[in-house]
């Protein structure tokens, strides 16, 4: 039975947070004991995350990369649990269960909202660095595409911007080679 959101008191541990009810209008994070809500992605989100998650599948599978790709799984992080809008995991990771540890985490990608755009840009990437995750892509579909392609170096991420019309041309994970403006609908 889950626990009532108005009636918790104190800080929120992961298992209060996995303990509540499940909520298709919000994505429920905790950072720091503290929960955080944003609505669920909208159809132009929804449909850059399905091309890309397609896109990223196709890519590990060509260079038999031995990775999943998961849609809005919960990774627990040291200060708490996020739900990236895609993760690339380590294929050996346990299946069983509701939780990803971010050490099995490769890659995480963010697709901002204007709900989220701040935490996107701001919170989520110190949070996935702390936890070691060697990639952090953030996409962002307006005012055009583009994609800031983040990789971790000194405990922080150095971004490369691809922008609608170039290509990502990366070669990790594993080679992946897309053009954001692909990812939006024609």
């Amino acid at each position: 039975m889950g626990v009532a959101a108005a009636d918790h008191y104190g800080p929120w541990t992961v298992d209060d947070v996995l303990a509540l009810p499940e909520d298709p209008r919000n994505r429920i994070e905790l950072v720091g004991g503290a929960l955080m809500m944003s609505p669920a992605p909208g159809l132009a989100h929804q449909w850059a995350s399905h091309r890309l998650h397609v896109l990223l599948e196709q890519a590990a599978e060509a260079a038999k990369a031995p990775v999943l790709v998961f849609d809005a799984i919960n990774v627990l992080v040291p200060d708490g649990l996020m739900i990236p809008d895609l993760a690339v995991v380590d294929e050996s990771v346990d299946l069983s269960g509701v939780t990803v540890h971010a050490q099995d985490v490769i890659a995480v990608v963010e697709i901002a909202s204007p709900s989220t755009r701040v935490a996107d840009r701001k919170m989520k990437p110190a949070l996935y660095a702390a936890a070691g995750i060697e990639h952090y892509w953030r996409l962002e579909l307006e005012p055009a595409p583009r994609l800031y392609l983040g990789h971790l170096e000194h405990g922080a991420y150095a971004d490369r911007l691809v922008q609608a019309g170039q290509t990502t041309a990366v070669t990790e994970p594993f080679p992946l080679d897309v053009d954001p403006a692909r990812l939006v609908k024609r």
